[in-house]
């Protein structure tokens, strides 16, 4: 029986955003706080999944063994390290979220079955990678205050409360959405990055989090006069706001994930072909509801 195993691990470490070819000035422009001497830190968190067959054990790896590995290759050598000197592959190419993902993957895959790689930089930024070359995701969580009614425009009361029930009250209710923004695409071999960072913030916040923030959705955004703003429509609207946007930025959005409290989340992801001049949606989102 083939079963994926997951090993927690992390580490603190330094790092610093900064080029020696270019001006000060546009390490800043390009790097923001990031470029400011001797650097920053961050406590990392890392997951590293492993795919096999179970062995009569009853183990895909001895989890002990796979804690000496990740400690040996890994761990011991950038805990209390600052990155950009301690690895080479980190002279070449910047120590960002994403080419620290890719670089752990190729320092482990010769003693490990890797099948996925995730590194936090801290809880609201995150990355995975799965061995596609210079390919890797880059997560950005947020979050906003709002409140909607379930409610359906052409139904009474009494038939909107036998399909929403409590949440077709006529007040209305609230929540505190956590939004999940996961992007796709290739490593820059020179400054690590998949996407301009803070232009990926500032994208999430003019299109989402300012317009949601402390609204009435039902009566506050347009979309939603008409539309059902449950999780999954939000969802589904945040994800036809930010697509073209974050194209333009040089990425492609790949999932939405709203966690609408913690017992309800979706997610929807964004299944795209690329020719020479555009980007085409295929299909249609695949929604999952807990």
């Amino acid at each position: 029986m083939e079963c994926i195993i997951n090993r927690r691990s992390q580490f603190s470490a330094s790092h610093r955003y900064w080029l020696p070819e270019l001006t000060e000035a546009e390490n800043v422009q390009q790097f923001g706080a990031c470029t400011q001497f001797p650097g920053h830190g961050h406590n990392y968190v890392l997951y590293v999944s492993l795919g096999g067959e179970l062995d009569e054990y009853g183990m895909v790896l001895n989890l002990s063994e796979v804690k000496q590995v990740i400690k040996r290759e890994v761990t011991s050598q950038l805990d209390f390290a600052y990155l950009n000197d301690v690895w080479p592959e980190f002279q070449q190419t910047l120590p960002t979220t994403e080419n620290m993902a890719r670089v752990i993957w190729q320092r482990l895959a010769p003693h490990l079955p890797l099948v996925h790689i995730q590194l936090f930089e801290h809880p609201e930024l995150w990355a995975d990678y799965q061995g596609n070359g210079m390919e890797a995701h880059l997560t950005i969580s947020t979050h906003f205050s709002a409140a909607h009614r379930l409610a359906h425009p052409d139904l009474s009361y009494e038939e909107n409360s036998e399909i929403y029930g409590k949440c077709a009250r006529p007040n209305g209710h609230g929540h505190n959405y956590h939004l999940e923004v996961t992007v796709k695409g290739e490593i820059d071999p020179r400054t690590g990055m998949i996407v301009d960072l803070g232009a990926l913030q500032k994208v999430i916040d003019d299109y989402v989090v300012e317009p949601f923030d402390h609204t009435f959705l039902n009566k506050d955004i347009a979309y939603f006069a008409k539309v059902v703003p449950t999780a999954e429509n939000i969802a589904i609207h945040i994800r036809d706001l930010l697509q073209q946007p974050i194209q333009e930025l040089g990425a492609s959005l790949y999932k939405v994930k709203l966690i609408e409290s913690p017992n309800n989340s979706c997610e929807v992801y964004c299944n795209q072909t690329t020719s020479n001049s555009a980007t085409t949606q295929v299909g249609e989102p695949i929604l999952t509801s807990v």
